[in-house]
């Protein structure tokens, strides 16, 4: 698993740097439309049934968010902290590079 080794607010985007020299960049709103967190997804019961949740959103539903800060977790994840007070979601590093990849 490749991990960041430099993360940096570029302008509006966040740049990540990865370990294998990749470097990768987000928008904060397309970020924040992907959170992976309970709270933006919803949970999952032990039938598979999802509770709870903003369900599924847009980087337009989120237009003109932007990054206050970021913690790395673990040897894992990264946890954002968005300006519209979101910060429960952990962005695997696995999760943040397929997400680069798609379009």
């Amino acid at each position: 698993m490749e991990r960041p080794t430099n993360i940096q607010l570029i302008g509006k985007e966040l740049g990540i740097v990865w370990s294998d020299g990749c470097e990768t960049y987000y928008d904060p709103a397309r970020l924040r439309a992907a959170s992976p967190s309970a709270q933006a997804q919803g949970e999952r019961d032990i039938l598979g049934q999802v509770h709870g949740g903003e369900g599924p959103t847009t980087a337009r539903d989120h237009s003109g968010v932007t990054i206050h800060g970021w913690q790395i977790v673990g040897n894992y994840a990264v946890r954002f902290e968005f300006s519209d007070g979101h910060r429960t979601g952990l962005y695997s590093f696995d999760f943040l590079r397929e997400l680069a990849a798609k379009p």
